[in-house]
């Protein structure tokens, strides 16, 4: 480990000594009562939001986490439940009544735990993983005109650190959850989907089933909690996993992924939308109907024909995602990842364009690039929520001298804004 490394990580250790020496001002899992099934997935994202942001080793960030989750998993759990939740499901399998955990004592219990390997690691920190391909990710998510924030994004660097894979296959994941009526759906997913992803038992051989089905496993989680407690919420979402050379993509309702390649975008997915001959056929030979209210609608409420959640318009608006898989070449620029906010508002043929007018603008920087991609948005008349997340998958100033040799060396421009070279370029992004 480099000196400014371990430095870094020995300050970050220290740092999360002393904040859990204060009594309160902790994160806290965004549910009171968890199932058994839920106990990991809270517990990660509540001590990811405790432990991140503070300038140490993201590795070492996901390392703690996953360390502290494991003390907690190998514990008695009866100790912490609550009550016995109501019965789910009507069916003979599914009637049981399930153990209920407090979620507060539960990550009480989490810190406690946090604290040891704290101490332990002040003596001897463990060794940062094999560097591998830089990835430089940059998100933006605004309310809007809306008068609540429903969207949610997730961002997981170190998706083997988080979850203990040691079988040195580099791996990232992103997430955008796009809910609506209410959070409760979007909030679900994004504490969940990637841990049902990382063990699913198909996800070293078959990643792309193992994401895939991710998403109908977390509908049927939360499912059961809506039912249990009485939520009507429910959510789009697109996720990708990067794994070694290979970019998987899974979603379920409008949310998008675009690829650009070579400063031309590249078409991942299809999204699910009621108006789509396959969905609309498969919604009413269910039962269901399809109406224009406005918009094309699911039964002539919902927008969108696959969701988590939604439990008053299953099965017609469908928990099963579909998937993509793309081998990297090594001259693949970005991939953004965006609900519909964005997307209704952007073509996929101007992206390209506003993210390398950007970095012209910036010389290469691609630190606000999600911001200009989300004013875009705003400035092309979208008042949804807007959820923008842009992986970089080479150095944007790589990206950008790419751009302007093969303008300079081709003698003409990778886009066409009615003028020529990369002066067009910056006047189209002005």
């Amino acid at each position: 480990m480099a000196a400014e490394e371990e430095a870094a990580a020995r300050e970050l250790v220290a740092a999360v000594l002393r904040e859990l020496s204060a009594p309160e001002g902790h994160p806290r899992p965004q549910n009171r009562s968890l199932s058994r099934a839920e106990v990991e997935g809270e517990l990660c994202e509540a001590l990811l939001r405790l432990l991140g942001g503070r300038g140490g080793p993201s590795w070492l960030v996901a390392s703690l986490t996953r360390a502290a989750v494991d003390q907690v998993l190998q514990s008695d759990l009866t100790a912490f439940v609550e009550r016995k939740g109501d019965d789910v499901e009507e069916s003979q399998e599914d009637s049981k009544t399930e153990d209920l955990l407090n979620s507060d004592a539960l990550f009480k219990h989490c810190l406690t735990c946090l604290q040891d390997v704290c101490n332990q690691w002040q003596k001897q920190l463990p060794s940062p993983p094999a560097s591998g391909t830089p990835l430089y990710v940059f998100a933006h998510a605004i309310r809007n005109t809306r008068r609540k924030m429903e969207d949610r994004h997730v961002t997981i660097l170190d998706f083997n650190q988080l979850f203990g894979f040691t079988d040195g296959i580099q791996r990232s994941y992103f997430a955008v959850f796009d809910g609506h009526g209410g959070v409760d759906a979007a909030n679900y997913a994004a504490s969940h989907v990637h841990s049902v992803v990382a063990h699913h038992e198909a996800l070293v051989l078959d990643p792309a089933r193992a994401l895939k089905e991710a998403f109908q496993r977390t509908d049927v989680m939360f499912l059961k909690k809506a039912k249990r407690e009485r939520l009507r919420s429910g959510t789009t979402g697109v996720c990708a996993l990067l794994e070694g050379e290979r970019l998987h993509v899974a979603w379920l309702g409008d949310s998008q992924a675009l690829l650009v390649q070579q400063g031309a975008p590249v078409t991942l997915m299809e999204p699910h939308k009621p108006e789509r001959e396959d969905e609309r056929e498969r919604i009413e030979v269910l039962g269901g109907c399809v109406t224009y209210m406005g918009c094309w609608r699911v039964n002539g409420t919902l927008a969108v024909s696959r969701a988590i959640g939604d439990i008053d318009q299953k099965p017609y608006v469908s928990g099963e995602g579909d998937v993509t898989t793309h081998i990297l070449s090594g001259t693949e620029d970005f991939l953004v990842l965006a609900c519909d906010g964005f997307y209704d508002a952007v073509t996929s043929s101007e992206v390209p364009g506003l993210v390398l007018g950007h970095l012209q603008e910036t010389g290469g920087n691609g630190q606000h690039v999600a911001e200009r991609l989300v004013s875009a948005a705003k400035e092309a008349g979208s008042s949804d929520n807007i959820t923008v997340l842009v992986v970089f998958l080479r150095d944007p100033a790589k990206v950008l001298e790419d751009f302007l040799a093969h303008g300079s060396v081709e003698a003409e421009p990778l886009f066409d804004f009615g003028g020529g070279g990369a002066e067009a370029l910056s006047d189209h992004a002005g």
